[in-house]
């Protein structure tokens, strides 16, 4: 006999993950299709939506069928899939409650309107026109840190939304020690001669770049009978259910790795969304566990795979059919070409080495913004400080500064530091794939991925949220992670001769 407690709770669950997913859809839509004028509109349908969600959830009934699940034992087993739904159902209610209605749908609608002015902003390099949105932004989420706590520092509990169980304590010591042990690679990598023949005043026309790009993303296991591929200012991936997943990319008509790489890190998001189970869609085993985890998926196939001599050994011909200037190259040119280190503005275009110190520089300004040690109007001053100290580049101008990011934007400040963690996770996730199946690796050679695949589906994607990040992790690759598997992966792709 079934609780029927537990089962009001699975049906409340599916019925907020299809407002979620409308909610996405219009997002998505906004990013891809919107014309400028219905913003204003789309705003207030995001509010709704958010305030609906929150609502639903947030009733104390929500909050007695929990109790009554917690109680009765003998029917949520511990280790179960109804065990891991109650202990993700718990944390939510006890978060989401503590925060009011108002603040919430006022959150969703001035994200929708951020978006658009940092659009904007971006595309005429002008920090003060998106500023008064940002500073919006900020201050609605510090009432946010304010309403939920904090044991620490306030920048924990945004972190705890992207990374559960993560710390800024924690994570200013995994940088601080990645930074120590990365700096000199960075900077022997850097030293390296330039080698890039792929930016040689050709043309690569966006036709030919869709193109192959869609035929690499269905080579590695993408269904585009339960996705598609767009163009969006800012590369994205959104999963709208268990056969709807939307990437998006953009082209650089001078290079074709820029659209390429971008659509192997969201396909690598997107197969982490396709291969979760469709049985459980809509309760929390059935959804992704972290954004260090989801980050992990994507960089793993942009950089383990992508960027592999293995995989440009299948791949040159086809690229050399698309864009007949690589003809002349060979497998080892072009895996040089596509792992040059270079200090650079633009994190989405940045190299393995130095991506990390990019995240490092917006770690440190969010914390420093929710410690009110920096002010929203000398947010560009301090990056472009940051940038020259971490870097030694002077920023140009906010395009190519603190505005190239569409994350404040969206209200996601705690977001940064997963794409480090996911880092770590990749590197060392495919090092214990490789280890446990020697048959993966070989398989490249081939252009045969569904070893890869497979283990991710079996051991990342297919438990959902059932284990925390840590531990899923940890289960995954036999140990827990740390920078070793990342550190030694930078040295033998970025340090030649």
């Amino acid at each position: 006999m079934e609780n029927p407690a537990y089962q009001k709770l699975v049906a409340l669950s599916e019925e907020l993950q299809l407002l979620s997913d409308v909610a996405g859809l219009l997002s998505w839509d906004q990013e891809v299709n919107m014309a400028k004028k219905g913003v204003a509109y789309r705003a207030k349908q995001m509010a709704w939506f958010s305030g609906e969600t929150h609502k639903k959830f947030t009733d104390p009934q929500v909050g007695d069928w929990i109790s009554e699940c917690e109680a009765d034992s003998a029917i949520i087993e511990p280790g179960s899939d109804a065990a891991a739904n109650l202990r993700e159902w718990r944390h939510s209610y006890d978060s989401e409650t503590k925060l009011p209605s108002e603040l919430v749908t006022e959150f969703a609608a001035t994200c929708a309107l951020a978006h658009e002015s940092w659009a904007e902003a971006r595309g005429k390099s002008d920090f003060s026109h998106f500023a008064p949105h940002l500073e919006k932004l900020i201050g609605l989420c510090k009432q946010r840190v304010e309403c939920c706590g904090y044991d620490d520092k306030p920048y924990d509990a945004l972190l705890d939304k992207y990374e559960r169980g993560s710390t800024t304590a924690e994570i200013t010591s995994v940088f601080a020690d990645l930074k120590r042990d990365l700096i000199p690679i960075v900077d022997e990598a850097c030293a390296q001669e330039p080698f890039d023949p792929v930016k040689n005043g050709a043309e690569y026309s966006i036709a030919s770049q869709v193109a192959f790009n869609r035929e690499i993303a269905e080579a590695i296991g993408f269904d585009f009978d339960a996705g598609r591929i767009d163009t969006a200012v800012h590369p994205f991936c959104t999963g709208l259910g268990p056969m709807d997943t939307r990437l998006t990319t953009r082209y650089m008509t001078s290079d074709f790795r820029s659209s390429l790489f971008g659509v192997l890190h969201e396909t690598g998001h997107g197969l982490y969304d396709q291969g979760l189970r469709e049985a459980v869609y809509g309760q929390p085993v059935g959804d992704s566990v972290s954004l260090g985890v989801h980050e992990s998926q994507s960089r793993l196939w942009e950089n383990q795979v992508g960027r592999s001599a293995e995989f440009w050994e299948q791949w040159l011909p086809r690229a050399a059919h698309y864009f007949p200037n690589l003809s002349s190259l060979s497998v080892e040119e072009m895996t040089r070409a596509c792992n040059q280190a270079e200090r650079s503005f633009i994190r989405v275009e940045a190299d393995e080495v130095t991506y990390d110190l990019h995240i490092m520089v917006r770690f440190e300004m969010e914390s420093a913004i929710f410690n009110d040690d920096l002010a929203v109007a000398d947010i560009p001053a301090e990056w472009n400080r940051r940038m020259k100290e971490m870097f030694g580049l002077d920023v140009d101008k906010d395009a190519n500064g603190c505005l190239q990011d569409i994350h404040w934007s969206m209200g996601g400040f705690g977001y940064f530091p997963t794409y480090s963690l996911g880092n770590l996770n990749a590197s060392h996730l495919f090092k214990a794939a490789k280890e446990q199946d020697s048959s993966i690796e070989a398989g490249f050679k081939n252009g045969d991925y569904s070893g890869l695949l497979n283990w991710m589906r079996e051991k990342i994607h297919q438990p959902g949220s059932f284990y925390l990040p840590k531990d899923l992790v940890e289960r995954a690759a036999g140990s827990p992670v740390n920078a070793e598997a990342h550190l030694a992966h930078l040295r033998s792709r970025y340090i030649f001769g």
